[in-house]
């Protein structure tokens, strides 16, 4: 599996979404990193919450390649890829994964990303949980991370929450991203995947409440 990026398309696609779409769409943007910086040597995956088809693009413009020289690459689902949309999202550098049977390419990629130090995104939620419920994260960002510790000393996964002023984003609406405190993952910890994923959720939620309070 090689999904690099289409440089014509991704500069085209950047200048469309964050100096037209982006600028426009949204009266107020707030990126909050309360002192955080993403070292640049380090495996990092971003773990947002997943409320809008929106957070793509939000967290692209609040850390993407214009912010970090790194380009966000997202795992998406299977139905995400199809079509016309498929196409495009296949040149920016996402690519899918098969939710209850991940296939072992997909995998190989992910931890390929990692282990070469690119800002992979997982929404762990799995879906787009629009009204907040309470869900059990997925198992897939535990085990791919234990996947990528044999090959990488530590990983820094980032909760990162991300809030709008209304529950479905509506035009000049404002939304707020928050940065929270990463939560560090080695071959040596023995943590158990339940007490992994309530530490992260905790984490995301925390992020996402402190950007709810930005956004009113």
């Amino acid at each position: 599996m090689n999904l690099g990026i289409n440089p014509i398309l991704g500069f085209i696609a950047m200048f469309v979404t964050q100096d037209i779409l982006m600028r426009f769409f949204f009266r107020k943007k707030n990126i909050i990193k309360n002192d955080f910086l993403i070292p640049n040597n380090s495996s990092v995956i971003l773990a947002p919450t997943h409320r809008s088809r929106w957070d793509g693009l939000v967290l692209t413009m609040a850390i993407g390649r214009r912010v970090t020289k790194k380009d966000c690459r997202f795992m998406v689902t299977k139905s995400e890829m199809r079509g016309i949309q498929g196409w495009v999202l296949k040149r920016l550098g996402c690519f899918s994964i098969n939710q209850l049977s991940p296939s072992l390419s997909a995998l190989r990629y992910a931890v390929k990303l990692i282990v070469e130090k690119k800002q992979l995104v997982v929404f762990p939620e799995g879906k787009i949980n629009r009204y907040r419920k309470k869900l059990v994260l997925k198992e897939g960002l535990y085990r791919l991370s234990k996947l990528a510790t044999k090959k990488t000393k530590s990983i820094s996964i980032i909760p990162v929450g991300i809030a709008y002023s209304e529950m479905s984003p509506s035009f000049r609406g404002n939304f707020a991203i928050c940065f929270g405190e990463p939560l560090f993952i080695n071959d040596h910890q023995n943590i158990p995947v339940d007490e992994f994923n309530k530490t992260l959720n905790e984490k995301m939620l925390k992020a996402e409440t402190i950007a709810l309070k930005n956004v009113g």
